[in-house]
């Protein structure tokens, strides 16, 4: 999802009724989904970022080219802290399955 997004964000072709249109598509594919609990903090702010971002631009009054142009730079980058925090995770896990198989190794 959060891939989806950042093309949007990132695709200078895209308007801001096309965002809304994809990010409600792409919103009402996950909530068809079982939901899975989840405990890992990329999760939970992956959780929290998509209610924020659905609410201020899904659910606003009026949202406008200029709103999408001024909300672009600041959703990339939170959507890159976001991979950041998901990176740092795989990478820790990563870590400690080569330090299990060192030990196995020992």
């Amino acid at each position: 999802m959060s891939k989806n997004l950042f093309r949007m964000f990132r695709d200078d072709k895209t308007t801001a009724t096309s965002f809304v249109i994809k990010f409600k598509q792409l919103k009402q594919k996950l909530d068809k989904k079982e939901e899975a609990h989840l405990d890992s903090e990329y999760h939970q702010k992956l959780k929290q970022y998509m209610a924020r971002l659905y609410t201020q631009t899904c659910e606003a009054d009026s949202f406008t080219e200029k709103d999408f142009a001024d909300i672009k730079e600041a959703e990339m980058s939170n959507l890159n802290r976001l991979q950041k925090l998901k990176n740092a995770t795989s990478y820790k896990k990563d870590k400690h399955k080569s330090q299990k198989q060192n030990e196995d190794w020992g």
